[in-house]
């Protein structure tokens, strides 16, 4: 009698596009909480004392221990050793107990307490309430970078061979949606109860999200039966190493997505963080104006995303792509700095805005998918974990420096802000030729890339669909 043979659970496009949905829509709520205070700078200045360097810390916090205390390549590893299900629930409970912390920093009956006199006893400088939402912000960013890695290595399970950079495009585009509400929807929040209301929507948001990886996880745990993959069922030689981490860190090709990542993520995410204030003062509008004009700039990448990973499993050209990605991010940022403010509209803005977007849609939806051609299976989930750390210490360090450099190049401003001066605003052509130069560096680094695909045959110019 024939043994009835057993149709695994990815192969069916129904299941394989659940899955899909479940993970994309938990990235949405955590890109959500990522940018949550984004829109609200101003008010973060005059109702809590942030200085723009105390705002541009709390945008790096996020990546702090997931950088210093190589949080994230302990993720990757934890991924590669202890599996799917494991990582995905250890980094949703994480964003919710990092998100829970920053909304308790900034409650108003936070201030009372004898851990807020506590905290304002060191650096004075920077507001107790800063310091705590510091550390949730940190304990949350180790959260959502562990999901990221977890989600890529998901796709990467599901998808092989078959819709995989589609599929990392639709995630990606599923997650900047996650941008467009948050610049909609948070200062509303704001406007009826504060920071501190709009922290809580984005808390809530992301205990729902928790609920979709956990119902995942019933998918996941199926799909290994069928595979027949269990505990100590792996063959070791197939097993993860940490003397792998060598061959990573070894490997041409590797180092230049890693560039890429880092300066390109650095150009695009501190960039976010300060977009609401920056067309504020640039266009003379209200920062809820405003926030609808930066809400615009995931459309691109929504729309194109989608698209570009269609065309990569179908046609390649990973590579290019990145390059003409970098084009569009340095000729953004470069008509931020230099179009004066009597020429700059809002038609300008939002234009801008959605070719910075088309920008995030090329290098993304081309670099993800490029990864598994370049390494082994057996670490991937490590390889992904390195390069998101390296990503991290730029997005540790750069907002960090827009801070520092908008103080710099407006002496005087942020106590006038402070202070409650009106018509008072900042000058961004400073920090903006900054975020252009990431792009130059990430458009000559994309050609470092070609050259070096064309002499190691990792085939990133080639289809991922077989």
């Amino acid at each position: 009698m024939k043994e009835k043979a057993v149709i695994l659970l990815n192969e069916s496009k129904t299941a394989r596009w659940i899955a899909l949905a479940l993970i994309a829509s938990t990235m949405f709520f955590a890109y959500f909480f990522v940018d949550v205070v984004a829109p609200l700078q101003n008010l973060l200045e005059t109702d809590y004392k942030w200085t723009p360097e105390v705002f541009g810390m709390l945008g790096g916090s996020e990546f702090f221990l997931n950088v210093f205390a190589f949080f994230l390549i302990f993720s990757g590893i934890i991924l590669d050793k202890m599996g799917i299900r494991f990582t995905i629930i250890t980094a949703g409970l994480t964003m919710v107990l990092g998100a829970a912390i920053k909304y308790y920093a900034l409650t108003p009956g936070f201030t009372e307490t004898g851990l807020s006199n506590w905290l304002g006893t060191f650096i004075t400088w920077v507001p107790s309430s800063a310091k705590l939402a510091f550390f949730g912000f940190a304990i949350f960013g180790i959260g959502v970078e562990m999901a990221g890695i977890t989600v890529s290595k998901t796709i990467v399970k599901w998808f092989k061979g078959k819709e995989m950079a589609l599929a990392m495009g639709l995630e990606m585009a599923i997650a900047r949606l996650g941008v467009f509400a948050v610049f909609r929807l948070t200062p509303i929040f704001a406007e009826n109860g504060g920071v501190s209301n709009s922290v809580l929507w984005g808390l809530a948001f992301l205990c729902i999200g928790f609920i979709f990886f956990f119902i995942y996880t019933f998918m996941d745990r199926k799909l290994d039966k069928q595979m027949g993959v269990s505990a100590g069922s792996t063959n070791p030689e197939d097993e993860f190493k940490i003397s792998d981490l060598g061959k990573i860190f070894s490997n041409p090709g590797f180092l230049a997505i890693a560039g890429l990542c880092v300066l390109f993520y650095s150009a695009i995410f501190p960039f976010q963080k300060f977009a609401t204030d920056m067309l504020a003062s640039k266009l003379s509008v209200d920062i809820k104006t405003a926030a609808a004009y930066v809400s615009y700039f995931p459309i691109g990448a929504m729309i194109l995303t989608p698209f570009m990973g269609y065309f990569l499993d179908v046609k390649g050209k990973g590579a290019t792509m990145m390059i003409y990605g970098a084009i569009l991010l340095t000729i953004s940022h470069l008509i931020f700095a230099l179009v004066p403010a009597d020429s700059f509209s809002k038609v300008t803005a939002i234009f801008t805005i959605v070719i910075l977007g088309t920008a995030f849609s090329l290098v993304p939806a081309s670099m993800w998918p490029s990864l598994p051609k370049i390494v082994e299976d057996r670490y991937l989930g490590s390889a992904y974990g390195a390069i998101f750390w390296i990503q991290n210490i730029g997005l540790l360090a750069v907002p960090i420096l827009i801070g520092w450099a908008l103080s710099a190049s407006n002496p005087g401003v942020s106590e006038q802000i402070a202070a409650g001066i009106e018509g008072v605003k900042y000058d961004y052509t400073v920090p903006e030729l900054i975020f252009a130069g990431f792009g130059v560096l990430a458009f000559i680094l994309g050609f470092v890339l070609k050259a070096i695909d064309k002499s190691k045959g990792y085939g990133l110019e080639l289809p991922n669909k077989r």
